[in-house]
Formats: C-alpha cells, structure tokens, sequence
C-alpha cells in the first residue's frame, strides 16, 4: 500500500483542491470526510476511486478490500485536506457526476421540490437537504449564487441524504416555469401583505418551495413568478426565522 507523509507531496496539493469548485471540476473528483459519508456513498453505489486513512483508522477496518485503491495518510495529511477542525481520518475520492446536457429531464416530479435560491451557509444547506430527506421531498434544487452541492462543507453537512434524494444545480427561474406547465404551483418564501399565513394552504402531493438567502430573502424575480408566497406566523418576540429552520416548518406543514 502506498503511504503519503508529506504536504509536500503532489498528491497531498491536489487533494487539498478539492476544497473548490474549480479543483473539483479539473480533477473531476470530489472529497468525501468521513467514514459515516463514505459508508453512505458505498452504499448508493457512488463511483469512489480510492480510499485515503490513516494509519489509526486502518487498524480498526480489517477488511477494505470493496475499495478499488487505498492510500495510506499520516495524521497531518488528514488535517490539511479536511475542511473539518478534527477529522476522522478517512476520505474518499468519489468521482464528480458528469455534468448533464438539461439538468431537468428525467426528474421525479410526483413529489415536493426544494428551491435553494442563492442560500450560502453549508450549515443551512446540509440541514435543509436532510429534513428535505426526512419529510419526503423528491429532491433539491441548487439555485444560481448557491454553494456548490460538492464543496466539502456542504457534503458533510448533508450527512448522506445526498445519496437519498435527487439533487441538481439549475437555473431557479426554468424549474419554476417547467413545475407550473404541469400544474404543480410554486411557493415562494416572504413576509408581505399578499403573503398568506402556510398552515392556510392545501398543497397538493407535488409542488415546489423556494427558499432564498439567508439575508437578502428570495430573488424578485422569483418572487413574482410564484403562485403563492408564504409567511409562519411568530407568536413570540423574535424578528424572524432561520432560513433552515424555516424550511423545515413550511416542508412538514406543506406536505401532509
């Protein structure tokens, strides 16, 4: 088994890279922290071209031998590619989905949707990517000026409901447009007069939620392409809602 010591090394730069957008889409790899993440990807059949641990981490894993290629780190190697404070000890290189020709064919649109439309903390993405998962959305939609689905962040903040539901990256604007043609509405997010409170809506068992950044709100111009823009009623005496916690309330409350 090759062994990598030094952050030096050219291997050790390249995995550093990993971190953004452009290092991910040149190596056509992404990095998985983690051995709850990389069981998650095993397990949905991810493509993973091999497996980095350490020397701590192999002793508790006799038997790795579903990896196609392993490659033993020194603890320091660890630290340095991961975007966590105390990593595990374990990545995988999972091989970047090749990007498709139109993101929204082919999509499961007999369930909610999630919009994110230019959300930026990978905290509130991951969050709102699981609950997405828990309440039975079909998939989750990365908006123009949202984190990249693959920056390490935000793949550890998903906690493996990536591997659950259909995730893409389109413009807001057509997944909108194309939901509508088929009769399935569109709700946007915001405090205003028009608003309506959500526990008044019927939703039917398809349509699409928009949530927008975290300060900022949504866009207007999906504002005012939305069938229906929601508010949650907030009986105490805060200002308003985490955008994640937000989601949740209007995911759940919308599809019964």
């Amino acid at each position: 088994m090759e062994k990598i010591n030094s952050l030096q090394n050219v291997h050790v730069k390249a995995w550093k890279k990993l971190q953004t957008k452009k290092g991910r889409k040149q190596q056509g790899l992404y990095l998985l922290d983690g051995w709850h993440l990389v069981n998650e990807a095993v397990k949905a059949k991810v493509s993973i071209k091999t497996l980095l641990i350490t020397e701590k981490q192999l002793a508790t894993e006799p038997d790795l031998t579903h990896f196609p290629a392993l490659i033993e780190i020194s603890e320091e190697v660890a630290s340095h590619i991961s975007a966590t404070v105390t990593p595990q000890g374990v990545f995988a290189l999972a091989v970047l989905p090749k990007p498709v020709a139109d993101p929204l064919a082919k999509l499961d649109l007999s369930r909610p949707w999630l919009l994110l439309d230019n959300v930026q903390d990978p905290g509130n993405i991951g969050t709102m990517v699981r609950t997405a998962d828990a309440a039975g959305f079909a998939g989750v939609a990365f908006g123009t000026g949202t984190v990249d689905i693959h920056q390490p962040k935000v793949e550890r903040a998903m906690q493996g409901s990536q591997f659950h539901l259909q995730l893409i990256s389109t413009d807001l604007t057509d997944f909108v447009k194309l939901l509508q043609s088929q009769g399935k509405p569109v709700y946007g997010s915001e405090l205003n007069p028009e608003a309506a409170q959500y526990l008044d809506i019927k939703a039917p068992d398809s349509f699409g939620l928009v949530m927008g950044n975290e300060g900022n709100g949504m866009s207007d111009e999906l504002l005012a392409l939305t069938d229906k823009n929601l508010y949650i009623p907030i009986k105490g005496r805060a200002e308003s809602l985490n955008v994640a916690i937000a989601a949740g309330i209007l995911m759940f409350g919308l599809y019964r």
